[in-house]
């Protein structure tokens, strides 16, 4: 693992949620097992009012609570820790956090201000921020590089997209600004690129000539808990669709890059999004289901429908299940239908892909045989199940299903990163590879704009009881085609034991 150079790290956002929960954590960890660098400091800034102990003394018992810790490892990283209150929405107050930066490169005698800016903060300050260090020079990479992670949403539609984009631009270069998304920081996800392109016996099959059609699932077994009022603004279009599930969708279709590296990755990304076959009005009213959950009784509790949950109108139409049957156009999948589906509130959480391969042509053995397919699970029980035919014992030449298991945690690895773990050091040294490019970005607001603009039809939302798959128009998609979906467990192996 390479270690990254000296430098700040600037956590915009630092009194919230996302600040204590997952990056401090990560960078705790990070430290811990000796992945930061030799000299490096983080500098949170909020509004909030803080004294460096004070907020060092606040996240230390955040980390306490929430994570395993060495009390010594923890008492030196908290001494790294240093906080500077300011007003973000004020430009000229940023010329209190450049005074701070400079007393820290002082401080930490750092010889080059190389400089990580988070921006863990609503995306109505995405433009703000950097148009501000812009104004004080903090943009500027003559004595250091710059660096700019910015969580999703990455824009609310296509338009907007565009113009925070150009924003951006406007004080940040490309190579300066990191998109982040966390499912790509996901061992599994990545695993997949790896499962796909080091196999010969998979990469030759992975083709419209083999696989008869494909299932991507994101589902969530919570509902929107404390987060009613941003997710009715938002839905699961917007929420899980057009960012993880495409971009899960792209590592499954992409063809090999060239070198792995961000700029060969990030080429095969854009891509395989671009051939996305585009969403005409057929493909809306007829390929598109869009749902949201309604109260019901699941394990002998009580949930509470969507529209009675805090911060929801009485009257949302925004979707919380998204069910969508989409093509790639291009050489390798043209006809190969991907299913792809995410909600909340359903059974279980699991993220997984399943492809299903074409049934052998041989009419002997052919017709009863079992169909081949590879399951691989992202989360939880993450792994890969193959399922294929064998003869049954006894008389005959019947075929049954069988099945082969991989579980990712059989693997004995010494320094399994988490999402943010990963996606912070990748960023720190500068390596892009895992986050997204401003091409792939547009390609997938572009695909999911007619889908934005179609859910304002009011005959374009189904209801379905909390606990279910979804409406059942999502189960239609597939049984006009004569298939289903494949309902997964939490553990990826089957047995007579289903655990939801």
């Amino acid at each position: 693992m390479v270690i990254p150079e000296n430098s700040s790290i600037v956590i915009f956002g630092a009194s919230g949620d996302l600040t204590y929960r997952k990056l401090i954590p990560a960078l705790y960890h990070l430290y811990a097992s000796n992945q930061l660098p030799k000299s490096f400091a983080i500098l949170g800034v909020s509004r909030t009012e803080y004294s460096d102990q004070s907020y060092r003394d606040k996240l230390k018992q955040s980390l306490l609570e929430m994570e395993q810790t060495e009390p010594e490892a923890l008492d030196s990283f908290i001494q790294h820790l240093h906080y500077q209150a300011i007003n973000t929405s004020d430009v000229q107050d940023y010329a209190r956090l450049a005074t701070r930066l400079d007393q820290l490169s002082d401080q930490y005698q750092f010889e080059t201000r190389n400089t990580l800016f988070y921006l863990a903060t609503p995306p109505s300050l995405y433009s703000v921020i950097p148009e501000s260090l812009a104004a004080h020079g903090l943009n500027d990479e003559s004595n250091g590089w710059k660096r700019l992670i910015v969580e999703k949403p990455f824009g609310y539609d296509l338009e907007s997209a565009k113009e925070l984009d150009e924003s951006i631009h406007t004080h940040f270069q490309e190579h300066q600004i990191y998109r982040i998304d966390h499912y790509l920081g996901k061992e599994t996800v990545q695993n997949l690129l790896v499962f796909r392109f080091s196999n010969a016996m998979f990469e030759p099959l992975w083709n419209r000539n083999y696989i008869e059609y494909i299932e991507i699932t994101g589902a969530e077994h919570l509902g929107v808990e404390e987060r009613g009022g941003y997710y009715d603004g938002s839905g699961a279009v917007r929420d899980m669709f057009q960012n993880h599930l495409l971009q899960v969708l792209a590592m499954v279709g992409m063809e090999p890059p060239a070198q792995i590296n961000a700029d060969s990755m990030r080429d095969e990304v854009a891509k395989v999004l671009q051939c996305l076959k585009p969403l005409d009005e057929h493909d809306l009213r007829n390929n598109l289901v869009l749902g949201q959950y309604t109260g019901s009784d699941v394990r002998g509790e009580f949930l509470q429908g969507y529209r009675e949950e805090p911060g929801v109108a009485e009257d949302s139409r925004t979707e919380t299940y998204v069910g969508l049957k989409a093509y790639i156009n291009n050489w390798r999948w043209n006809g190969v239908p991907f299913y792809v589906r995410t909600g909340k509130r359903l059974p279980t959480r699991v993220t997984e892909v399943v492809i299903h391969f074409k049934r052998t042509p041989h009419p002997v053995f052919g017709l009863d045989a079992p169909e081949n397919k590879l399951i691989i699970r992202i989360q939880p029980d993450e792994g890969i199940q193959m399922s294929f035919g064998l003869k049954e014992p006894g008389a005959g030449f019947k075929a049954k299903e069988v099945k082969m298991n991989f579980h990712y945690a059989s693997l004995e690895e010494t320094q399994m990163l988490t999402a943010y773990e990963r996606l912070l050091h990748d960023a720190l040294n500068g390596d892009a590879t895992l986050f997204a490019r401003t091409d792939a970005v547009e390609a997938c607001w572009q695909y999911v704009q007619p889908i934005l603009d179609f859910k304002q039809d009011p005959q374009a939302l189904f209801g379905y009881a909390c606990g279910t798959w979804g409406p059942k128009e999502s189960d239609q998609l597939l049984e006009r085609d004569g298939r289903a979906w494949r309902f997964p467990c939490k553990n990826l192996t089957d047995t007579d034991y289903c655990e939801l």
